[in-house]
């Protein structure tokens, strides 16, 4: 049960002021919830081919991202595998470098395209309100069991976003011929490197975020969408006067 205590409050319809008769509302039975999608995402790094050697009896580390104690490590084969939710959004992006970013998408195991430009939005119904609306994707309602596919100024004009059903698994990685690494970032915190031989795995959780309504579960979202981000707001046009024409007034 979400209160507005910020500056836009796109997923906080509850006013503050009056949250004792609002909760008093929710613990009487009188809501309505929504379940909210995440994003499961799984990153898997070669930690051998980065080093550029044979694995030893030593778990590898990372210098500075912190990924080794949230997630799990096979000094075997040498992957470290990262894995988290995402409510919003995954954003890979081309980072500090001056080149264009160069990635393989992948849908269930089949390479569907290649995305050329400053990178990639993977996000929910929710995040398409987010980062996706701002580079161009429609706008998601909740309910729709969807991932959306938003390329992030493609040097290509006919690569336009895309929806997928939701529960495919995408997977991302460097392109083979990729001048530099790329950088992914979920929710826009734990920002990790990507190198060649790196992969990021995408597909629906299981575990969605059961979210109270204030009216109802489509109300709530086009008013979200009329007073936060003022989505087609506009002055009124005005009626046409009845003027009637002179030469027929004076026939």
């Amino acid at each position: 049960m979400a209160f507005h205590l910020g500056s836009l409050g796109f997923l906080t319809p509850f006013k503050f002021e009056s949250y004792r008769t609002e909760v008093a509302k929710v613990l009487e039975g009188n809501a309505a919830i929504t379940l909210r999608s995440r994003l499961k995402v799984k990153v898997v790094k070669d930690m051998l081919q980065r080093a550029g050697q044979q694995p030893e009896n030593r778990e590898p580390q990372l210098e500075h991202n912190g990924l080794l104690p949230h997630g799990h490590t096979n000094s075997e084969d040498g992957k470290v595998t990262l894995q988290l939710q995402a409510l919003n959004e995954v954003v890979v992006d081309r980072g500090p470098s001056s080149y264009l970013s160069n990635v393989d998408l992948y849908l269930d195991g089949r390479l569907i395209t290649s995305v050329q430009g400053d990178g990639v939005i993977v996000s929910t119904p929710t995040g398409s309100t987010a980062y996706a609306a701002a580079a161009g994707a429609s706008m998601i309602h909740p309910n729709v069991p969807a991932i959306m596919v938003t390329p992030i100024c493609p040097h290509s004009l006919s690569f336009r976003p895309i929806v997928v059903p939701a529960g495919v698994e995408l997977m991302i990685t460097l392109s083979p011929d990729a001048r530099n690494n790329v950088w992914v970032s979920f929710d826009g915190r734990r920002r990790q490197e990507i190198q060649h031989g790196d992969c990021i795995k995408i597909t629906t959780s299981c575990y969605p975020v059961p979210s109270i309504c204030c009216h109802d579960l489509v109300y709530d979202w086009f008013e979200s969408l009329a007073q936060c981000l003022h989505w087609n707001v506009r002055k009124r046009q005005a009626r046409l006067a009845d003027v009637s024409d002179s030469s027929d007034t004076e026939n």
